[in-house]
């Protein structure tokens, strides 16, 4: 079945850093521009980072500008976000997305919490 499965997330403090994992099946790929996007308590999920089909332009929120960088290896059917210099604002479920035709797909979603 299609699905996308995040792991990476955990506790950090602020500063630190945290990479976090898709791994995809289900469908191809290569041909799937990827997202990630999170949602902290009583915000609504916004959008954090889309990377195109063959990993060469990445897109960011401001809020994570030069902070952040996805990436992508479609021999291992993976999208990465990098996560460094994290603040307590960045603490948020952060999930990976994708559509496969005219299908949204959405992981379970990784908690990352950045706290002293």
């Amino acid at each position: 079945q299609v699905q996308l499965v995040e792991s990476g997330g955990g506790l950090v403090q602020p500063g630190g850093s945290l990479r976090l994992t898709c791994t995809a099946s289900g469908f191809t790929f290569s041909s799937a521009v990827m997202s990630w996007y999170r949602q902290a308590p009583g915000k609504e999920r916004e959008l954090v980072a889309v990377i195109s089909r063959g990993g060469m332009t990445g897109n960011y929120a401001d809020s994570v500008k030069g902070r952040f960088t996805i990436s992508r290896d479609n021999a291992k059917n993976t999208v990465y976000l990098q996560m460094n210099s994290l603040k307590p604002e960045d603490t948020a479920v952060y999930y990976c997305k994708t559509i496969v035709t005219v299908l949204e797909v959405w992981g379970q979603g990784t908690l990352v919490t950045v706290s002293s």
